[in-house]
C-alpha cells in the first residue's frame, strides 16, 4: 500500500511540474524582430515555412513596428495573429 501511495505522489508531482513548465513556455514572449526559426515555431500555427517567411520579410522590409505587422507576412492571417497576439512582441 505504501509503494502505491509513493508512486501516486511521485506521479502527481511529475504531472504538476510538466504542467507548470508548459504554462511558462506558453507565456514566453517571442520577439518577431530577433527570433530565429526555432523560436518563431513556438507560436501557434507557425511551422518552419512560416517562420522562414517572417525572417525573410524582416530582412527585406526592416523591423516590424508593431505586433500586428506580422499580418503583412504572406499566409499569416487574422486567425493566426489572434492566437498569438499575447505572445508576440517587437521590442
Amino acid at each position: 500500500m505504501r509503494k502505491i501511495r509513493k508512486g501516486l505522489v511521485i506521479g502527481i508531482c511529475i504531472s504538476l511540474i510538466l504542467a507548470f513548465a508548459s504554462v511558462s513556455i506558453a507565456e514566453e514572449k517571442i520577439n518577431i524582430n530577433s527570433a530565429g526559426q526555432e523560436q518563431l515555431m513556438q507560436l501557434e500555427k507557425i511551422g518552419p515555412s512560416y517562420a522562414d517567411r517572417i525572417i525573410e520579410y524582416r530582412e527585406k522590409n526592416g523591423k516590424f513596428e508593431k505586433p500586428e505587422d506580422i499580418l503583412k507576412v504572406k499566409g499569416i492571417g487574422p486567425k493566426t495573429y489572434e492566437l498569438n497576439k499575447d505572445r508576440i512582441t517587437v521590442n
